[in-house]
């Protein structure tokens, strides 16, 4: 961890503060840890971004990790979102197109879906054979603002991911990963950026302390 860190996470624990260092995340103050999870997912998958791309509410991992795109979609809940081509519920699978997209990207959604099975249906029935999606979901976390918070339902465990996506797409076509560790999730609730921690901390995973899950399915 930085000195400026250690030192604002000594005086946090001292002052016997019961909120957190940020109120977003530490994104003011660097990376936030689960960003910094998701874009270590995603490069590591970059090869799947390709063809026919459907992301969630804007497409700036589509464009920052995109291999040979050919074309992206932006899906919203909300029609008020100027970058969504499709508004539509992850939740009511008939609103979504069959077997079109090369590639789904969803990151840190379901939390906010309360029908799981139809959201991974959704995700499912929208890929062409071969087709991947790339998943993520918070395991630590704390709740949305208020302000902006629909309603957060879950938070899901590594086991939970491996059953709810081998139902639809198979055991021997999902990958499930976990990242983070007792530092990095302590860190994340404090609103410590990815910056001030040490690298081996954040490329280091502990199998009971996950912050973050990734999932990749093919179709």
């Amino acid at each position: 961890m930085s000195l400026r860190g250690r030192i604002q996470a000594a005086a946090w624990v001292v002052a016997g503060r019961t909120s957190p260092l940020s109120a977003h995340w530490g994104r003011e103050r660097g990376t936030p840890v689960d960003r910094w999870f998701i874009e270590s997912f995603l490069a590591a998958h970059s090869r799947d971004i390709r063809g026919r791309v459907l992301e969630v509410m804007d497409d700036r991992y589509t464009r920052r990790f995109g291999t040979g795109v050919e074309s992206s979609d932006v899906l919203d809940v909300d029609e008020v979102n100027p970058r969504a081509t499709i508004v539509a519920d992850l939740a009511d699978p008939r609103r979504f197109p069959k077997g079109h997209y090369d590639c789904v990207v969803v990151t840190q959604t379901l939390q906010y879906v309360y029908d799981l099975e139809a959201a991974i249906e959704s995700i499912h029935g929208s890929l062409r054979s071969g087709g991947v999606c790339l998943v993520t979901v918070p395991t630590v976390s704390r709740l949305d603002r208020p302000e902006i918070n629909r309603g957060e339902f879950w938070r899901l465990t590594p086991a939970a991911c491996r059953r709810l996506f081998e139902a639809r797409f198979g055991a021997e076509r999902l990958e499930v990963t976990a990242y983070g560790n007792t530092l990095t999730a302590v860190a994340f609730l404090l609103g410590l950026a990815a910056e001030e921690l040490p690298q081996q901390a954040l490329a280091s995973s502990h199998p009971l302390f996950p912050v973050l899950v990734g999932v990749r399915a093919t179709a």
